[in-house]
Parts: structure tokens; sequence; C-alpha cells
């Protein structure tokens, strides 16, 4: 999802650019329908990424602990809202904004818990029973 939200946003900011260069202007056209796609293509892993989290967390009963590799998961939350926000722009379709403006809030909750979830890691865990009645 990030490397299709990086995608979507370097088209976008190329269509922004179509009037300072002919070339642009030329190829206009493939820039949109290429741009379109790669966010569609973002959009479409949004709830893929929620039933796979479903499925691990609540199917399988893997524990929900933080795992570095979060962040690989909530990086591109916040690339796919700012490529949003960017295509709303080079497209002028004011409804995408909607998107943007809501789907900040769902990124900043997903790094705000990864956030917590490293430093709550960082704390001493306190030992269980049975780890002590061992020893």
């Amino acid at each position: 999802m990030g490397a299709v939200a990086i995608t979507t946003l370097a088209g976008a900011r190329l269509i922004i650019a179509v009037p300072k260069w002919s070339f642009l202007g030329e190829i206009s056209p493939f820039l949109k329908g290429f741009t379109l796609f790669f966010w569609a293509a973002g959009t479409w892993w949004i709830p893929l990424l929620l039933i796979l989290g479903v499925w691990r967390h609540i199917r399988k009963h893997f524990p929900l602990a933080y795992d570095p590799l979060y962040w690989g998961m909530v990086f591109p939350l916040g690339m796919y809202t700012v490529c949003t926000l960017q295509l709303s722009k080079a497209i002028a379709f004011e409804p995408l904004l909607v998107i943007s403006r809501y789907f900040v809030f769902v990124a900043l909750a997903a790094w705000l818990a990864t956030f917590i979830g490293l430093f709550w890691s960082w704390l001493p865990q306190k030992k269980s029973v049975e780890t002590t009645v061992r020893n």
C-alpha cells in the first residue's frame, strides 16, 4: 500500500506541474489514468488489511503486542492520506478531500497506538506467578 501511495503522490505532483512542462501536457491523460489506477489499488488494500488484522488477532488469537513491523503498516496510512489530498488537488475532485480530511485521524490513531506500543514494550514486565514458582 505504501508503494502505490508514493506512486500516486508522485503522479499527482506531476499532474499539478503539467502547466509548467509541455511534455507533461502531452502525456497528461496517461498520467491521470495511471495515477487514478494506483490510488484505487492503494484504496483496495485498506479493507484487505482490516480483514487480515481481524483474522490474525480475533480468529487466530495472535496476541496484540508491539512488533517493530507495525511501523511498516502505519507508514502507508499516512502516505495514503497525503496522496489522496494531493490527488484531489491535481484532478480538482472535491469528494477526495473528504477522504483525506477524515483518514488523517485513522492514520494518526494508528501511529499513536504503535508509538505507545513501542514505549509499553520498553517497560519492565512483571513476572508471572508460574515463573516465580519455578525459580
